[in-house]
């Protein structure tokens, strides 16, 4: 069984992040989602929260996915959970020079996990979840950059 693991902070998800899942799923038979827990991070979710997101968006595919959380080296808890590749997605090419050091410096820390790498869908080029929360932060709308479920756990934490 292939498996292939994608790290991400995922807060919120976004159909970004959904389109990569989505391929990734037609090249590996196992996608675990690895939701990064960074403590000096800032997160507008949980971690708790942030898997609800995940399990609820992408519900239509739960056979083939695992959800973890992670507050280690990605390329280590790969390792752990038997994972081959670390699913990446570029968006520009800031994100190619960034990804292509992660490789390199993951590739030092175990040769037997590579990274495959997807390109975003050209709608979603430009998203990202800071640029989510900030359009949320001004009340803009965001029915094109998430799904309703995640729409409304947005809404729910600005304008409460």
């Amino acid at each position: 069984m292939k498996t292939g693991i994608y790290p991400g902070s995922f807060d919120p998800i976004t159909y970004g992040h959904i389109d990569i899942v989505k391929r990734a799923l037609k090249v590996f038979d196992k996608l675990i989602i690895l939701v990064s827990v960074n403590p000096n991070k800032k997160s507008l979710f949980t971690e708790t929260e942030r898997i609800d997101m995940i399990e609820n968006v992408l519900s239509a595919c739960k056979d083939q996915l695992q959800i973890e959380t992670n507050q280690t080296l990605t390329v280590k808890r790969a390792k752990e959970l038997g994972a081959t590749h670390i699913v990446r997605g570029l968006r520009a090419l800031t994100d190619f020079e960034y990804e292509f050091q992660m490789t390199h410096a993951n590739r030092v820390l175990d040769k037997s996990i590579d990274s495959i790498f997807f390109m975003t869908d050209n709608k979603y080029s430009f998203l990202s979840s800071t640029t989510v929360k900030e359009i949320a932060e001004f009340k803009g709308d965001l029915e094109t950059f998430v799904p309703s479920y995640v729409k409304q756990k947005i809404e729910e934490k600005y304008y409460k």
